[in-house]
């Protein structure tokens, strides 16, 4: 069954909508996850084609297949995106409680700075592996 998520930017100018079957949580903690959140980011898993985004939102193309997208007036994270496929991975920070999702894997885990880490018994991918299920034809996305 899927459910309806709705949440907004920091100083609510941008508001954001989709659709998840399981508001499963992902973390990356690659180098340009963490310039651009100073921490991780973590992302809910949304139905791709349901995802709207309303207001004064941009994007900033950060690698040949990325965009990281934010809010033109106070800067929030609201999604890193896919090019090749116009996937948006929004950022579980925009809805209340993280849309009610729990974490269930981290990417680029070896990369997690010493001064945190995230607790629980979910699935922790190293660089190799993170890089190999995403060009891989059986790769699972966040």
């Amino acid at each position: 069954m899927l459910k309806a998520i709705e949440g907004q930017c920091l100083c609510g100018a941008v508001k954001v909508s989709a659709k998840t079957e399981e508001p499963k949580l992902s973390a990356c903690h690659c180098d340009m996850c963490r310039r651009h959140t100073s921490g991780m980011f973590i992302s809910v898993d949304t139905v791709s084609d349901s995802v709207t985004v309303d207001g004064p939102a941009t994007s900033f193309r950060s690698s040949e297949w990325a965009e990281r997208g934010f809010c033109t007036i106070c800067g929030s994270t609201l999604w890193y995106g896919t090019v090749a496929d116009n996937v948006r991975h929004l950022a579980a920070g925009l809805f209340p409680d993280a849309a009610g999702g729990e974490i269930k894997i981290e990417f680029f885990a070896d990369m997690c700075p010493k001064g945190y880490q995230l607790a629980g018994a979910h699935r922790k991918l190293t660089t190799d592996e993170t890089i190999a299920m995403f060009t891989s034809d059986e790769g699972e996305a966040s």
